[in-house]
C-alpha cells in the first residue's frame, strides 16, 4: 500500500510541476509571479495571449491523456489483452475518419464532431468484436483484426488528402497531433464529454476486475458478461473518440500507461483507472510541452514526442519485467 500511495503522490506533484512549467514557459517567457498576478489583476498583454493560447492546449493534453489511457485501460480488460489500445484496434482511426467524413459533408455543425467520432469509433469497435468472434473471444485474432481495421480506416483517412486544401488541414489536424491552436470552445467539448467517460469509468472498475477471470468464472460470481463489456467498451469508445475529435490521433497513450501503472499500483482497477488518469494527463502535457520548446520557434506534434518516448520505453518494460498483465 506504501507503494501506492507514493506513486499516486509523486505522479500528482509531477503533474502540478509540468503545468505550472508549460504555462509560463514557451515563445512568451514569463515568470510565475507575473503570471498570477496578471490572472487577478488584468491588464497584462502577455498573460492574455497566454490565457487565451497556452491555456487551452494545456487542459485539452490534460484531458486527451487522461481519456486515452483509462479508454485503454477498459479495452484491455475487456479484450483481456494487453497490446489492446484505441489506436491498434481502430478505434481512434474510425473515430478520425467519421469526423472528417461529417465535417466534410456538414461543415457547420462542428459541435457535434464528438458524436460523429463517436459513432465511427464504435462502428470501428464493433467491426473488430464482430469479426473477432468465433465460439468465443481469442485475443490474438482480436488484435490482428483490429490491425486490419485500423489500416482500413487510416486508408480512408488519407483519402481525404487528396480531395481539398481544406480536407488536407482537417485532416493533418486529426493524424498530426499538434494542439497549438486550440481555444476554449474545444476546451469545452473535450470537459464536457471527458468529464463524462471519466467519471462512469469510475463506476465500472468492478465489472473490469471480474472480466480478468473467465467468463465462466465471472458468470458464476454473478456478473452479466456479455452487459459488462458493452457497458465498458462504449465508454472506452466515448473517451477514446473525444479525445482524437479535439487533440487527434495519439498511437501508445492507450497502450504504455496502463502498463506502467499496474506495475505501480497493481491491477485493481479500482486504483489502475485513476492512477491511469493522472499518468497519461502527465504523459500528454510534458510531450507537447517539449514538442513546443525544444525547437523553438517551430514545433514538434506531440503526438511524435509521445512516439519517441513510448516507444523504446515499453520496449525496457517488456525486457524488465515477465508480469505485464493480470496477476
Amino acid at each position: 500500500m506504501g507503494k501506492k500511495i507514493i506513486s499516486f503522490i509523486t505522479v500528482i506533484i509531477l503533474l502540478v510541476i509540468a503545468v505550472l512549467y508549460s504555462a509560463v514557459t514557451g515563445s512568451i517567457d514569463i515568470s510565475m509571479m507575473e503570471l498570477v498576478r496578471g490572472l487577478f489583476t488584468g491588464g497584462n498583454h502577455e498573460v492574455e495571449v497566454i490565457k487565451d493560447l497556452r491555456f487551452p492546449r494545456i487542459i485539452i493534453g490534460l484531458f486527451a491523456g487522461a481519456a486515452l489511457s483509462v479508454s485503454g485501460v477498459l479495452l484491455q480488460a475487456v479484450m483481456r489483452n494487453p497490446l489492446a489500445e484505441p489506436g491498434i484496434i481502430g478505434v481512434s482511426s474510425g473515430a478520425a475518419f467519421m469526423s472528417v467524413l461529417m465535417i466534410s459533408i456538414f461543415p457547420t455543425l462542428f459541435f457535434y464532431v464528438p458524436l460523429f467520432a463517436f459513432l465511427g469509433g464504435a462502428f470501428a469497435f464493433i467491426l473488430v468484436y464482430s469479426f473477432s468472434w468465433k465460439s468465443g473471444l481469442d485475443p490474438l485474432r482480436m488484435i490482428l483484426i483490429g490491425v486490419a481495421i485500423n489500416a482500413v480506416f487510416t486508408g480512408l483517412l488519407q483519402v481525404f488528402s487528396f480531395t481539398g486544401s481544406s480536407m488536407i488541414q482537417a485532416v493533418g489536424d486529426m493524424t498530426i497531433s499538434n494542439l497549438s491552436m486550440k481555444n476554449w470552445s474545444d476546451v469545452n467539448i473535450i470537459v464536457l464529454y471527458g468529464l463524462i467517460g471519466l467519471i462512469l469509468s469510475l463506476f465500472v472498475f468492478g465489472w473490469c476486475n471480474y472480466l480478468a477471470l473467465e467468463d465462466k468464472t465471472a458468470k458464476n460470481l454473478g456478473l452479466n458478461v456479455n452487459l459488462a463489456r458493452f457497458v465498458i467498451s462504449a465508454i472506452a469508445v466515448l473517451l477514446a473518440s473525444v479525445a482524437t475529435a479535439i487533440a487527434g490521433m495519439f498511437a501508445f497513450v492507450g497502450l504504455i500507461v496502463p502498463h506502467i501503472g499496474r506495475a505501480l499500483v497493481g491491477t485493481d482497477h479500482k486504483l489502475l483507472i485513476p492512477f491511469s488518469a493522472l499518468l497519461g494527463a502527465l504523459l500528454i502535457l510534458i510531450a507537447d510541452t517539449l514538442g513546443r520548446t525544444l525547437i523553438s520557434p517551430n514545433e514538434i506534434p506531440a503526438s511524435i514526442i509521445v512516439a519517441l518516448i513510448g516507444g523504446p520505453f515499453l520496449i525496457f518494460l517488456l525486457r524488465k519485467s515477465d508480469r505485464i498483465y493480470g496477476n
